[in-house]
């Protein structure tokens, strides 16, 4: 599934596929969203994109960038 593009959706869509994207599955072995978002809020770390201020992939990759240090 491809997160909503800025400029042809709202926010509560943007909102909602964060929320599905980053649901615990449940099975931590195999998921590894834990170990991205590092205890952290997806909701909050895509705050710009959800607002529409940046695009889902930037943000995606900043934050795999800052996980690999």
């Amino acid at each position: 599934m491809q997160p909503p593009k800025i400029d042809s959706s709202t926010k509560e869509e943007r909102r909602a596929y964060v929320l599905e994207a980053w649901k615990c599955l449940n099975d931590c072995e195999a998921c590894g969203k834990c170990r991205i978002l590092k205890g952290r809020d997806a909701e909050t770390l895509y705050a710009d994109y959800i607002e529409g201020k940046r695009s889902y992939i930037d943000i995606t990759l900043e934050i795999r960038n800052s996980s690999l240090r």
